[in-house]
């Protein structure tokens, strides 16, 4: 059965402009709907993080109003506790591209935090861009691009299509004047061709091997665009 490699924060805040740490993690949405796509279509899911900690959830992606009803929301907590692959991760660290037929990021403010800065993160996203193996990256966790430097010290994702949360959405989420740096203003910063569409909407970008998509409506599509790569 071929391997798909899920890379999740394994960060449990969010460090604000003002130092202040807000609760965050992986969001729920953009976990379980492309896992659930990816095994229902024959894939095993490995899970890695930074130290091999098992990811936490942002409780905020877990309420009704983010899930399109409680049956939602009470299904994809379901699928986050007993998922088996989230709760036994492996270390990013010792991670061998080889033994995987893809790589996906999962968003959630936690990519900011631990994501944006992982070396290990930024050696991957390098092998896999140059393996030719499709890579998927969905909402905030696009700030996992940020660490991913050529040997000439720029951004192996200059000159791609690509887009992620964009300064609207953290606006209307209430984060934009208290954040540190919005993902949007750093994707465009080191030489990304930053696509914005409507807020919420779903919004997904292929550029060559590289699928991202905007938000957590987007996670299904991002899934749909990867299934449709690996075939």
């Amino acid at each position: 059965m071929p391997k798909i490699l899920f890379v999740m924060t394994g960060a449990d805040h969010w460090t604000l402009a003002d130092g202040t740490q807000h609760p965050t993690g992986f969001w729920a949405e953009e976990f379980v709907v492309p896992f659930e796509k990816l095994k229902a279509a024959g894939y095993e899911i490995v899970v890695a993080t930074p130290g091999g900690v098992v990811p936490t959830v942002d409780k905020g992606s877990l309420a009704p109003e983010a899930n399109g009803g409680q049956e939602n929301a009470d299904h994809r907590a379901h699928v986050i506790g007993t998922s088996t692959e989230l709760n036994n991760p492996v270390d990013l660290a010792g991670v061998d591209l080889d033994d995987y037929a893809a790589v996906f990021y999962p968003g959630g403010h936690g990519p900011m935090e631990d994501l944006a800065v992982d070396a290990d993160s930024g050696r991957l996203l390098a092998d896999i861009l140059a393996s030719g193996k499709p890579l998927a990256v969905v909402c905030h966790a696009p700030a996992a691009l940020l660490a991913a430097q050529g040997e000439d010290g720029a951004n192996i994702f200059a000159g791609y299509a690509l887009t992620g949360f964009t300064n609207a959405e953290e606006a209307q989420a209430g984060f934009a004047d208290k954040a540190e740096w919005l993902l949007q203003d750093r994707l465009v910063a080191i030489g990304a061709d930053f696509r914005e569409g409507e807020p919420w909407a779903p919004k997904v970008v292929v550029d060559r091997t590289l699928i991202t998509g905007q938000n957590p409506a987007s996670s299904g599509g991002v899934a749909d665009e990867l299934l449709k790569a690996l075939s």
